[in-house]
């Protein structure tokens, strides 16, 4: 099943398309008006989105996304901004349906069978006669009716917005405009103003550091968030494990019982050379063919040495002709039957009478065979050691977990019970975080735990908290050793940093200042500012320039032309920038027409764009709960902002 899944990821792909879509679109849009459920996210006219919806939408989508993207972290789908995606969908959605059945926008049912029966994305979908394969439809819990009408409501869908994003145009008058703006390429000095450059010259006095550390700006810069030294104890399967033993006779025993697993394969190499004779041809057709096999075989026995030449010459498998017949090694159940019945039974070297199959008539030669063999206990021996305790380390985990679960609680002022009954080892760690944000705290991270780590009882009391699971067969309990509030530390404790972020500040400010003193001399005179060879710059011609030295260097209006700028790089400092002129453009027709093409898809989703803001003005969309306003509102109000 899994591989199957693995195999037709698109085929998934689009049934999840469908099973995203707002399920009124079965029972048309004004069957919900009445909507139970008082949670309600967003509103499209009378419509009312609800929470479960929603909940439903995210998930939904988070599914769409692994079947895409299987390295994506899991984390990423409880965030407030997926969650809003999810939230943005619905309503895209809800308003487009609204407006199709308001339009009166429905797909033929002729269309409908024209699209599924002609779509290579509906192909997986087709059994051999053209008709709904259902058993895959049934497996996703869609039933051929639902199929059809999800299918037909999308089909309609987009001819609501289609109208408009397919009849998209730009006049040439437009498209050129756009092509002087991407090609336009500029004659331009310009260079770099690192902070680095400045940082050893700067030597900040304890007045200046102190100064800079009471500044309002600083007030959480330096703050120490809340945190913890902690002490904790796993319980999970490498636990359990050195707990048991296996004797040498249990670790033999169990190598003979599965001796098939430590034996590689037997795979052979084998030559042949085929007369193509097809099951379908005429008896006269194939009696020919077999006479020709039964000729060449003749001659191979005659001279068995000559069996590559012959295959070369006479083979009628274009795969293995030009290399003597050769087909390379291969193990059972990669070929027809009848020809790995005749391979597996032939000794090296030996030839094979005139074997029918399928294909034709084959005259095989064995010139190899490898594998079969069972690997030594002793090579395998810490293998089946390892598993076998394991298994043994399952059957305890069930148990184990109850005596731990019970001891951390009903002795909650240590861990060291738990860790003598058990024989777990106490571990600890420093500074953990009570929201470790993107810290990696291994276990420790988890949201469950930190939240009964931190919760004011365990706290004060540094009571150990309850066996929390952090993953499949992993408990942890921790507690708290020593507790840091949220503060801000006294200037001495953090003195180093202080100095670090205050040079950090004014080697950017020193940067910024050079800049523009060489902006001022180069204007009077331009080699004060000390600036390199001109280069050209374009939107297609980017070369080693910052992102924001090419758009400041584009965006200069031409008639202010020479210019100079000072841009603003950020952390890396700024750029000194002279723009000395605009060069002829350079472009042949075919880009032109290129662009065009381009430029007329970019307006006509624009355009498609406008009309859907357009239709939820008409239809009123408002959104009751915005997800990732929401979030930051409840994390403002926990941390007492």
């Amino acid at each position: 099943m899994f591989d199957f899944v693995r195999k037709h990821n698109k085929l998934f792909q689009i049934i999840l398309v469908l099973l995203i879509l707002p399920s009124f679109v079965l029972f048309g849009v004004h069957s919900f008006e009445d909507s139970a459920g008082n949670d309600v996210v967003a509103k499209v006219g009378r419509q009312k989105i609800t929470q479960s919806e929603l909940d439903t939408a995210t998930r939904t989508m988070a599914e769409r996304v692994r079947s895409q993207q299987p390295e994506t972290d899991p984390a990423v789908f409880d965030t407030p901004e997926f969650k809003q995606r999810a939230l943005d969908a619905l309503t895209h959605d809800y308003t487009l349906n609204a407006a199709a059945y308001d339009q009166r926008v429905r797909a033929s049912d002729s269309r409908l069978q024209r699209i599924f029966a002609t779509a290579p994305d509906f192909a997986p979908f087709r059994n051999a006669d053209g008709t709904i394969n259902t058993q895959l439809l049934e497996a996703q819990g869609i039933s051929s009716a639902q199929f059809a009408e999800r299918l037909r409501q999308q089909i309609s869908v987009s001819q609501v917005i289609g109208g408009v994003e397919n009849t998209g145009t730009v006049s040439k008058t437009a498209n050129r405009l756009a092509v002087e703006a991407l090609f336009q390429v500029r004659d331009v000095q310009w260079r770099k103003f690192e902070p680095k450059t400045y940082a050893a010259g700067l030597n900040p006095t304890t007045e200046q550091l102190r100064k800079f550390f009471e500044e309002p700006a600083m007030a959480t810069v330096f703050r120490e968030p809340e945190h913890a030294d902690v002490q904790y104890v796993v319980l999970d399967l490498e636990a359990l494990k050195s707990r048991v033993s296996v004797s040498e006779d249990d670790l033999r025993k169990s190598y003979e019982q599965n001796l098939k697993n430590y034996t590689q394969p037997e795979e052979r190499r084998a030559s042949h050379i085929l007369v193509k004779a097809e099951k379908s041809a005429p008896a006269a057709e194939r009696q020919a063919a077999k006479a020709k096999a039964e000729k060449l075989l003749a001659e191979v026995k005659k001279n068995p040495g000559q069996f590559a030449e012959l295959a070369r010459k006479n083979s009628e498998d274009p795969g293995s002709a030009a290399n003597g017949g050769d087909l390379d090694f291969f193990g059972r159940g990669n070929m027809t039957k009848p020809f790995e019945d005749a391979v597996f039974s032939l000794k090296k070297g030996q030839i094979s009478e005139v074997i029918e199959s399928d294909f034709g008539y084959h005259i095989i030669e064995l010139t190899d065979v490898r594998g079969g063999q069972a690997q030594p206990f002793e090579a395998v021996r810490a293998q089946i050691e390892d598993d076998a305790r394991k298994q043994l380390a399952q059957r305890l985990y069930a148990d184990a977990a109850d005596k731990f679960t019970n001891a951390v609680y009903e002795q909650s002022d240590s861990l060291k019970p738990v860790a003598d009954e058990l024989k777990l080892t106490i571990q600890t760690a420093s500074n953990v975080l009570r929201n470790p944000g993107a810290k990696d705290q291994g276990v420790l991270g988890n949201t469950r735990l930190l939240q009964a780590l931190f919760d004011p009882s365990n706290r004060s009391k540094a009571r150990n908290t309850e066996a929390t699971e952090v993953g499949p067969s992993k408990l942890v309990s921790a507690r708290i050793v020593k507790y840091y509030p949220d503060a801000k530390p006294q200037f001495e404790q953090v003195e180093a940093k202080v100095r670090e972020r205050w040079i950090a500040r004014e080697s950017v400010r020193a940067a910024r200042v050079d800049a523009e003193q060489k902006m001022a001399a180069g204007k009077q005179s331009p080699e004060k500012a000390e600036l390199p060879a001109s280069v050209q710059m374009s939107r297609r011609l980017v070369f080693s320039q910052p992102p924001a030295v090419l758009d400041a260097a584009l965006r200069i209006p031409e008639k202010q032309l020479p210019a100079w700028q000072v841009v603003d790089l950020g952390d890396e400092g700024f750029a000194l920038i002279k723009v000395n002129k605009v060069l002829p453009l350079q472009i042949v027709p075919e880009e032109e027409k290129a662009t065009q093409a381009q430029f007329t898809g970019y307006w006509a989703k624009a355009e498609a764009e406008a009309y859907l803001r357009a239709l939820q003005r008409e239809y009123k969309v408002k959104v009751i709960k915005p997800q990732a306003e929401a979030a930051k509102a409840a994390e403002k109000s926990a941390s007492g902002g």
